[in-house]
């Protein structure tokens, strides 16, 4: 069993800011931790738009506090998310995130395979594989 905190993982190398500005990861735990999953605290900035599209990650989303939305390309639906949502990409969705007008939203994600931490969106929107 291990312990870590939010707040040491915040001041570490384990807090990524987006390319974009549009939020950050603190990845919690990752897959050098062995557990076949990653964890994350992610912050959306309030008015921040990102184009996601994991081709080579499954993930869940949870809502922690804040509203955003998320809109999903293949069929233009806008779905609101609020604290107690859990959106879940398990066909690989391409999707627009949006972060709420008057304040930040907070997500816990979890990634399958697991993220090695030094991920950053492509053009397409997708993290590329880890092939380690």
């Amino acid at each position: 069993m291990f312990i870590r905190r939010l707040h040491d993982c915040q001041n570490s190398e384990r807090k990524v800011e987006s390319e974009t500005g549009t939020w950050n990861s603190v990845r919690m735990l990752l897959k050098e931790d062995g557990m076949g999953f990653s964890f994350n605290i992610t912050t959306i900035y309030k008015g921040g738009k990102t184009h996601i599209h994991y081709k080579h990650h499954l993930e869940a989303v949870y809502c922690i506090s804040g509203r955003g939305q998320v809109e999903t390309l293949k069929d233009g639906n806008m779905h609101d998310i609020t604290p107690g949502t859990l959106y879940v990409l398990d066909e690989h969705d391409e999707h627009f995130l949006y972060g709420g007008e008057h304040e930040d939203m907070v997500v816990a994600c979890v990634f399958n395979p697991p993220l090695t931490g030094k991920e950053v969106h492509g053009p397409d929107g997708a993290y590329l594989p880890d092939n380690s």
